[in-house]
């Protein structure tokens, strides 16, 4: 008995984290995109065709593409071809199988491999193959036009719609499924984030293995197991905010700073990296030392002290193509953290994107200090002895 209920308690679904946001999104745009999908295909075909102008389907799709955005079962191509290759083995099995029982059921299993072969698995498709099959004499009327009309004209539309509906509320689509991250280090080594824990060759045999289909792409996947990962690291090292390690009293320039004034604070207060800020005190961009290196060929050691002096000496004209204050060498992308973010977090941004220095600022945006590769690790190895002791 404690195993029947054990197993009837399988059949009870997880609580869902969707917040009620979420829901109304998913909702609204599975609203917009059916109501235009409809209307744009009866102005489009008129109302006095035989057959349907939206076919059932379409609302198992618009599940897909509204409340499932992410899923590689409700990208572009898998609806478009899922969709044409289930609607053209559901018609040929009508045209050539007398009993509709065989015949759908064909055309499931044939639509079904195709999408397999093809990479556009698509649920709902399924059901566009036994609509083709059992659809009545007015779809069977139609034959292959069954593809263009309603099939194809609904799916495109319907299409159109998620693409616009989805950007519109800031979900990415079509969602990419090959996540690509640059090695900043440009050597034979995996990059640093690659070194420790799970690499995405890891994750693809895994996934390869399994030998089953996945309703998540595999940078989305990725990004979970990365996200439980950090939080595993916060857990273990307590609450150590970027406020509690970065450098207060931060050497800035601004814009129209001068770069002889600029390499002076660099050589004077031995850093490596200057936040060039606004009025305001707020981050408009960064300038290391490679910023000045990136000019007048002087990452060349030839004659380095004299090419050094002229680039930084002023040319006292009113128009001239070399660069004479700050703003006009440093770097303008440049990655901020708040000083209420956990340290843990700024490991993606000095690994990945090859950053030494990030600049702290606060709620208003304003800077408030600035965090090395050194403070990051002193911060970690701060957070590894309080754990070691806690488990003492």
């Amino acid at each position: 008995m404690r195993r029947i209920l054990h197993w009837l308690q399988s059949f009870i679904p997880v609580p869902t984290t969707v917040n009620q946001l979420e829901r109304v999104r998913a909702c609204s745009g599975a609203l917009v995109g059916i109501l235009l999908t409809g209307l744009t295909t009866r102005w489009i075909l008129g109302e006095s065709v035989s057959w349907p102008l939206l076919v059932a389907p379409m609302g198992a799709s618009a599940v897909l593409l509204f409340a499932l955005p992410s899923s590689p079962l409700a990208q572009p191509w898998s609806i478009i071809g899922g969709n044409f290759i289930s609607a053209a083995a559901g018609v040929t099995c009508a045209m050539w199988i007398p009993d509709p029982i065989l015949a759908a059921s064909l055309a499931i299993a044939l639509a079904i491999a195709a999408m397999f072969t093809l990479r556009c698995v698509h649920p709902p498709s399924g059901a566009v193959a036994l609509t083709a099959v059992l659809g009545g004499p007015a779809i069977h009327a139609q034959g292959y036009h069954f593809l263009l009309a309603p099939i194809g004209i609904n799916s495109l539309l319907l299409l159109g719609v998620a693409l616009l509906f989805n950007n519109l509320t800031r979900h990415r689509y079509p969602h990419s499924n090959h996540p690509v991250r640059e090695n900043t280090h440009q050597t034979a080594d995996a990059p640093p984030w690659d070194r420790l824990g799970f690499t995405p060759a890891d994750l693809e045999y895994v996934v390869q293995h399994h030998n089953e289909i996945l309703d998540i792409s595999r940078d989305d996947l990725e990004s979970l197991l990365l996200q439980t990962e950090m939080h595993a690291y916060r857990r273990r090292l307590g609450e150590i905010t970027c406020g509690d390690i970065m450098s207060r009293d931060v050497v800035t320039v601004e814009f129209g700073t001068g770069l002889q004034e600029g390499w002076e604070l660099i050589h004077r207060h031995k850093v490596k990296a200057l936040p060039v800020i606004d009025r305001c005190r707020r981050v408009i961009g960064i300038v290391t030392l490679l910023d000045f290196m990136r000019h007048e060929d002087l990452d060349a050691y030839d004659n380095f002290a004299f090419k050094l002096r002229q680039f930084l000496r002023p040319l006292m004209r009113s128009h001239s193509d070399k660069p004479e204050v700050i703003g006009q060498i440093m770097s303008r992308k440049v990655h901020t953290a708040t000083d209420s973010m956990h340290i843990v977090e700024l490991v993606p941004l000095l690994s990945e994107f090859g950053h030494h220095h990030i600049p702290i600022v606060d709620h208003e945006r304003r800077l408030v200090g600035i965090i090395s590769n050194s403070d990051l690790v002193a911060g970690l190895y701060r957070g590894r002895l309080a754990d070691i002791q806690n488990i003492k």
